[in-house]
């Protein structure tokens, strides 16, 4: 570990997430598992997608595969550097490794936020106001609304980055965490951190709050929407699609408020809570969309040729 002085780092070591030794081999072995199922299990749904044209032309399965790839982006920064934690010896990260971790960490979850809500917000539309669905949420609107949380998702993680990485580190270079993330390093800062641990929790805290408020609001209305259908059927299929979402989005808004909206602390349960968002989430996403979308699961049976199977209208 390099000593407090005049030099700045040039490398971090990530101490990963303590386990007992004996565990080693099986964490490493169910790490790896979890990484292809996430990677294999999104890949499909993404195909499935593309290839299927009763899914490719709606909005929110163009959103379903733009969330699958943003699944596989995160699971791809984080969980193949949780799995070296597993091996023998020290793995140091470079300093410039980092930084991009950081950045692209916070760049695709926040653009995953922005996506949530996207998605609610066609639910709405589609439930709540059916016969101005195909003009309120048309296909020029919705590539201009995946584009937009792409951009609001690189600013977040620039923002993130800039901030983080302006400051010195000259001192310990040991990060007790299984990522580059924002509390961890700032802990090794050579410089006062409270204007950038201020900065934080406002920025992320009001784009986690915006996005969960206009999700909430959005499902009160598909809620009402919904008890007022009169057949069992279409509350069923209306349920189906929405609990997917719902499901998904309480699996990934609850860990990250527990990490970032509450008084800086150290907590074991920190790396516990962020294993959600980056490793569990999006290996559960594809299982949740497969297991609770009727449409998923009829697009692919069509998909592998199942004769028996009909398209919903």
């Amino acid at each position: 570990m390099e000593r407090i002085n005049s030099t700045l780092l040039t490398e971090f070591i990530l101490t990963g997430i303590p386990y007992p030794p004996q565990l080693r081999t099986f964490l490493f072995g169910f790490f790896l598992l979890i990484y292809i199922l996430t990677q294999l299990g999104n890949l499909l749904i993404l195909i499935t997608v593309c290839v299927d044209p009763q899914l490719h032309a709606r909005p929110m399965y163009i959103f379903l595969g733009i969330l699958s790839i943003i699944d596989m982006g995160i699971s791809s920064i984080i969980v193949p550097r949780l799995m070296m934690n597993f091996t023998l010896g020290f793995k140091p990260i470079p300093y410039g490794g980092c930084v991009a971790q950081l950045y692209f960490y916070h760049f695709l979850g926040s653009t995953q936020c922005f996506l949530y809500t996207l998605m609610a917000y066609d639910r709405y539309l589609a439930i709540c106001r059916p016969l101005h669905y195909p003009m309120l949420m048309n296909a020029k609107l919705s590539t201009l609304l995946v584009a937009g949380a792409w951009a609001a998702g690189s600013m977040h993680g620039a923002l993130q980055a800039i901030l983080t990485f302006h400051l010195p580190y000259c001192g310990p270079n040991q990060v007790d965490y299984f990522f580059c993330d924002i509390p961890a390093v700032l802990r090794l800062a050579c410089a006062d951190t409270s204007v950038n641990e201020l900065v934080t929790f406002v920025d992320i805290g009001v784009v986690v709050a915006s996005c969960f408020s206009l999700i909430l609001l959005s499902y009160i209305q598909i809620i009402q929407a919904i008890l007022r259908i009169r057949t069992a059927d279409g509350r069923r299929r209306a349920f189906s699609t929405c609990g997917a979402h719902v499901t998904m989005v309480t699996v990934y808004y609850v860990p990250c408020a527990f990490i970032y909206l509450r008084p800086e602390t150290n907590s074991p349960l920190d790396g516990a809570a962020a294993l959600f968002p980056t490793a569990i989430t999006p290996f559960l996403n594809p299982l949740i969309y497969t297991l609770r979308n009727q449409e998923v699961k009829l697009a692919l049976k069509r998909m592998i040729g199942d004769p028996g199977t009909k398209s919903e209208v």
